[in-house]
């Protein structure tokens, strides 16, 4: 039986900068993107015809309203191939977590279907499949760093960040969700950042490249937070635990809950845990990734 395997990362914003609503109701959006090696895994066979999705979290469907079934239905519609497959997803990620992990689910639907077939499609053909499918697909079609513009998927990819080879991040979910839309809308109580300055995330993307550690970290920066932390100010409070322990740098990624902090090493990002879990508790989605 053919069988592919991928594995499907996420992602942490360094900048997430709205620039203004637009005419379509979205936002105008700067963001500076940061793949994370923490995965979930995807996994295409042949099957019976017709496309079966299964999932090992009951918490998400597996129909049509699944991006990962959104995404595979799309690639059959462009390549007028007729779909007999099976799609599983081991999801390891936490939901609504402004990680990306279902966005890349779908980017890694895109790209695994399409190795599985034998490339029928070209790779700049999946870029307007994946617009369509969510703002933050296109970025999971490469590989490394980059900066998002438009809703976020128009994609300027960028080299490896040298600067943080050797550190870590912790990354930390308290177990509940936070609506993107609902964040967004909300931005409208904070005009400043609605309309954020332009050219926050080339700056500091330019400072990662160059090794400049201090203006790296003091341009780490996430319009969406006043409105998150205004709802849940513990978010403010982990990030104090950090900065506290040696953090480098601490920030909300996307649009909430998840808060991710970077340390100098492995070794350093691991030790702050028994002190959180005494300070916070047990409960909770609790990682470390060496970078």
């Amino acid at each position: 039986m053919n069988q592919l395997s991928q594995r499907s990362p996420c992602k942490v914003n360094f900048v997430l900068n709205p620039l203004g609503l637009r005419p379509d109701g979205y936002h105008e959006l700067e963001t500076l993107f940061f793949p994370v090696p923490l995965f979930d895994e995807l996994t295409v066979a042949s099957g019976e015809p017709g496309l079966v999705l299964t999932c090992s979290h009951p918490g998400l469907p597996v129909d049509g309203s699944n991006l990962v079934h959104k995404a595979a239905t799309q690639f059959f519609q462009a390549t007028g191939l007729s779909p007999a497959i099976r799609i599983h997803l081991e999801k390891k990620l936490p939901l609504a977590a402004g990680l990306g992990g279902g966005s890349a689910n779908a980017a890694v639907t895109l790209r695994l279907l399409n190795q599985f077939f034998d490339f029928p499609l070209e790779a700049s053909a999946l870029d307007p499949i994946a617009a369509r499918l969510g703002s933050d697909v296109n970025f999971f079609l490469q590989d490394g760093p980059a900066i998002g513009l438009g809703r976020g998927e128009r994609i300027q990819s960028l080299p490896p960040f040298r600067l943080l080879e050797g550190k870590a991040m912790v990354l930390f979910h308290p177990g509940f969700g936070v609506s993107t839309p609902w964040t967004f809308k909300q931005l409208s109580d904070f005009p400043e950042a609605r309309n954020g300055r332009p050219g926050r995330a080339s700056e500091v993307a330019k400072a990662f490249l160059e090794g400049d550690w201090p203006a790296a970290s003091a341009g780490l920066y996430n319009g969406l937070e006043q409105p998150v932390l205004r709802k849940y100010p513990i978010l403010r409070l982990y990030q104090d635990f950090f900065r506290e322990t040696g953090a480098k740098a601490t920030l909300m990624s996307g649009s909430g809950s998840t808060t991710f902090a970077l340390f100098d090493s492995p070794e350093q990002a691991k030790a702050v845990l028994p002190a959180f879990k005494e300070r916070f508790g047990t409960s909770g989605w609790f990682e470390v990734a060496p970078l």
